[in-house]
């Protein structure tokens, strides 16, 4: 297994914490970026205690300077990004004929425009190397939509147009571009709605419960194996039966 370097938007999340801790097992080495420090190193301290050691980077994903300036620090710290997770996403829900102009812009630009802004200063080097593995993490809700979200769905759905077409791009340098689209999954942020909701949630999910965070970790590690190298351009739903595709 040769060793690599992998920078995870978003890591210090409940699914980018799973990723993190999966490509760290295989033999990578890890980064992840932060916005709030306090948070980012209670983070770091209870990955150590696991026995994880992973790089933090400060860094806004929805700046592209600051951006760019995140990845030189891990290429600085770490060697060359081979493998680029774009996990980073928030939520700002509401009916569209109410939604305002700063949720629409906030979503958009956490979840669509981070990935452009990361992905652009990584992938010159793959191309130069001849080797690359990018995923977009998305969502079930960029594939079915959902009440509320019209902002979230569309972000999410805009991750996997950008994904086939930069895999279109770079196919033959080496370098595969897939999506993994997760239903809903328990995550603090899930596991914090009522649980009557959750229950409703999992009623309609033909497996009959939530997704384990590690469960998608596992799906990003099948794709940026080695051996993962015909599979570029394609979508992974990971949900359960919750919404199959064709």
């Amino acid at each position: 297994m040769t060793t690599r370097v992998a920078l995870v938007t978003g890591g210090t999340g409940g699914i980018g914490t799973a990723i993190c801790k999966r490509l760290a097992d295989a033999g990578h080495k890890v980064a992840t970026n932060y916005r709030s420090e306090e948070k980012a190193k209670a983070w770091q301290a209870q990955m150590k205690a696991d026995g994880y050691d992973f790089a933090l980077v400060k860094g806004d994903v929805t700046s592209p300077e600051e951006a760019e300036t995140m990845v030189r620090e891990v290429e600085k710290t770490l060697g060359p990004i081979d493998i680029l997770v774009n996990n980073a996403g928030i939520t700002r829900d509401g009916t569209f004929h109410k939604m305002s102009s700063s949720q629409w812009g906030d979503v958009i630009n956490t979840n669509l425009n981070s990935v452009f802004n990361v992905t652009r200063p990584v992938i010159e080097g793959m191309r130069e190397r001849k080797w690359g593995r990018i995923i977009q993490i998305s969502s079930i809700n960029g594939l079915k939509g959902q009440y509320g979200q019209a902002n979230y769905a569309a972000a999410k759905a805009g991750m996997h147009g950008f994904t086939i077409s930069l895999a279109r791009e770079n196919a033959k340098l080496g370098i595969t571009v897939n999506t993994v689209s997760p239903g809903y999954v328990a995550t603090d942020m899930v596991m914090a709605v009522p649980e009557e909701v959750r229950a409703k949630i999992a009623a309609d999910i033909p497996t009959g419960r939530l997704g384990k965070p590690e469960e998608i970790a596992y799906a990003v590690s099948f794709l940026v194996d080695e051996q993962a190298a015909w599979i570029t351009g394609s979508n992974l739903d990971i949900n359960g039966g919750h919404h199959m595709g064709w």
